[in-house]
């Protein structure tokens, strides 16, 4: 069983973080918030397809392939800063922190196109009405989970947070599996829901320091099958490091 996501209109994004800590779009709404039209950011997807294998996975898994790339967003202008590492401290990843993980970069055929900055700049804007404007240090996470070793985990840290501000995790596809339904927990209290995206381009927004989430295991249906996203974090005063 899979349950529909609450879809908040766009206009609505910013009241639906405040009151209840994040906010789901459906793909129109995507969109319409980003101003990027959903069949330009169908023309990324194929980049998923040329993801290099996560050699991190503690767990001993060959079920995830990633790119990660990092920039600095100042209202419309966003620059990326050269490469480095992916680290988070262990007390918001138990499983991968307190490690410098070094994953190839994103490709030219997405950070150089020229609705790149306005995906960025757009959805930081959501953080600044929330948090205040200002700088945001963002990373950027090309995922696919697969089923090569009969599930793939696409958190596989647990329910967790990212330690930063705000994360977008936005559904690029998902082919072949059943699965991956997405929990949200507050952080300091007793509710929470579940739901499963499955449109691309669909998004989930999170006001990281008042809720946590998770995303459950997928298995196949057929041959091949895999699950594809986008997650962007949006930290303040700088990246995390160690």
């Amino acid at each position: 069983m899979s349950f529909s996501p609450p879809i908040s209109a766009p206009s609505e994004t910013v009241n639906a973080l405040r009151d209840r800590g994040y906010a789901v779009l459906d793909r129109a709404g995507l969109s319409a918030l980003v101003g990027i039209p959903a069949a330009e950011l169908d023309s990324w997807r194929p980049t998923w397809d040329a993801l290099p294998t996560d050699g991190y996975l503690r767990d001993g898994g060959r079920y995830r392939t990633r790119r990660h790339s990092c920039f600095v967003v100042e209202g419309d202008t966003v620059t990326q800063v050269p490469h480095r590492a992916h680290w988070q401290p262990v007390e918001y990843n138990a499983l991968h922190g307190g490690l410098e993980r070094w994953f190839e970069p994103m490709t030219s055929a997405v950070v150089e196109h020229p609705e790149w900055p306005r995906l960025l700049s757009r959805l930081a804007a959501c953080g600044s009405a929330l948090k205040g404007a200002q700088p945001w240090y963002v990373e950027a996470h090309q995922f696919r989970i697969d089923t090569t070793d009969g599930i793939g985990r696409p958190t596989p840290e647990g329910a967790h947070r990212d330690g930063v501000d705000f994360v977008v995790v936005l559904l690029v596809g998902r082919d072949g599996i059943k699965g991956g339904e997405t929990r949200v927990f507050e952080a300091a209290g007793p509710n929470g829901i579940r739901f499963t995206l499955t449109e691309p381009w669909s998004a989930l927004l999170l006001d990281d320091e008042r809720v946590i989430h998770e995303s459950t295991p997928i298995q196949p249906l057929e041959a091949a099958g895999h699950r594809d996203t986008l997650v962007l974090t949006f930290r303040a005063k700088g990246f995390q490091g160690p």
